[in-house]
């Protein structure tokens, strides 16, 4: 069994480890969020574009209305796949955070049986001590 002191080493770069995960889960939330706000925008704006029935536009303008909506329409299903893969990274920095937060578990464990470890021993030693010697000079006498 590992000594405390490499134990408390190993724990502390357990710790950082989980603090950096933790940090990277919270950037894949914040670009999940950041990309699903973009997605309903987009979506916001194809719906909007919709064709109406307007018998004064000309054929350009229907042409470039028709255009600008198959635009948004390909922009919208490159948002959906960025949202589709934000969400899985999303899941995989979860995923770290809880093995990390495991590793660390594992290891405060190993600290708290190795610190339960020296105490059995410090007791078994003090067991084993021979019985202190009675002095001479007591310190009060009896009442």
């Amino acid at each position: 069994m590992p000594d405390a002191k490499k134990l408390a080493r190993i724990h502390r770069v357990r710790t950082l480890q989980l603090g950096l995960t933790r940090a990277d889960e919270m950037r894949a939330h914040e670009k999940f969020a950041s990309e699903t706000h973009l997605a309903s925008r987009i979506q916001a704006l194809a719906d909007a574009v919709s064709p109406v029935a307007d018998t004064s536009a000309s054929a350009a303008a229907l042409g470039a209305q028709a255009h600008f909506r198959e635009r948004l329409h390909q922009s919208s299903a490159a948002a959906q796949t960025r949202v589709q893969s934000a969400e899985m990274f999303v899941n995989r920095a979860a995923e770290a955070t809880r093995a990390a937060k495991r590793d660390q578990s594992a290891i405060e464990k190993l600290l708290d049986r190795a610190r339960r470890a020296a105490v059995a021993k410090e007791m078994r030693s003090l067991e084993d001590m021979p019985p202190a010697s009675p002095s001479k000079a007591k310190r009060h006498d009896p009442c």
